[in-house]
């Protein structure tokens, strides 16, 4: 069985130099609507209903305490002069707040060093951990 015209009596059979397209088209055709039926079925859905987030954080802004130590070591919380026993008291009481508050340190130029680290000591065993030192540099008192 030869390929070609149908034309018995021309010369010789001749081998076809063209490649047939039409059964690979058929091929095609029979793959894709296969492919377009059996697509849907692939799909496993979970159906879950999840909690709504909202992008704005919500957050609440601990109170300060302005903790200012003059030249001479007296300490004045929020403006009101407290000894050291009473500080003691006043931040083992802040400590306890939720959320904590944040301390506001202030000292003097010519406060003695040890009087700030027995503050801040202070406050470490009370258990308050946010402590911000507080300075102005262009104070030329």
């Amino acid at each position: 069985m030869a390929f070609g015209s149908f034309d018995s009596g021309s010369g010789g059979s001749r081998t076809m130099a063209e490649i047939n397209m039409v059964p690979l088209i058929d091929v095609m055709l029979v793959l894709l609507v296969i492919f377009i039926i059996t697509a849907p079925l692939l799909t496993h859905a979970v159906k879950l209903e999840l909690p709504k987030a909202t992008s704005a954080p919500n957050l609440t802004k601990p109170d300060n305490i302005q903790l200012a130590i003059d030249a001479e070591g007296l300490l004045h919380w929020n403006g009101e002069i407290v000894d050291r026993a009473g500080l003691r008291q006043r931040l083992a009481a802040a400590s306890t707040l939720q959320p904590q508050p944040e301390i506001h340190l202030r000292a003097d130029r010519a406060t003695q060093y040890h009087t700030v680290a027995e503050v801040l000591a202070d406050s470490a065993k009370a258990g308050l951990t946010r402590i911000g030192f507080v300075s102005d540099p262009d104070d030329t008192k």
